[in-house]
């Protein structure tokens, strides 16, 4: 049995919701790149539930604000985290996949950290960044 229970983690399952998530948003960019919508994805404005900002302190032990990129919600849900510098520029990516009292996340890197930093230039200048960080001050 509790075998079962750690195939079931988080930790045992990250790797291959971050890879799908992943590859889906390649191919969004790829399909608005080129002025369209994917055939089964749809839209990239049209994929994720929501983008906010969480200011520190929101959660316990939580030190540092991040914008979230939510995808899914529930059990379980699964959400990119965008920490950003004063200057609203990304030093860090991290994919979290959570699971009723459970988590994992992964800091991203390279080829796929690039692509989402892509994500993160086409939502600033559209005006999504800096709304959602004063919506999150009031």
């Amino acid at each position: 049995m509790k075998e079962q229970q750690k195939d079931r983690s988080c930790e045992a399952r990250v790797e291959k919701h971050m890879q799908g998530r992943l590859d889906d948003l390649r191919a969004l960019w790829a399909a608005f790149l080129q002025g369209r919508a994917d055939d089964a994805l749809g839209s990239l404005n049209e994929y994720a539930l929501c983008f906010d900002y969480v200011a520190p302190g929101i959660f316990d032990g939580q030190t540092e604000g991040y914008f979230r990129y939510q995808i899914s919600y529930g059990g379980p849900s699964d959400e990119f985290r965008f920490f950003v510098n004063p200057d609203f520029t990304v030093h860090r990516i991290e994919y979290w996949f959570l699971d009723w009292f459970d988590g994992a996340h992964r800091v991203l890197q390279d080829e796929p950290a690039q692509g989402l930093r892509n994500l993160w230039d086409w939502l600033s200048p559209a005006g999504m960044v800096l709304s959602a960080y004063r919506q999150a001050q009031r």
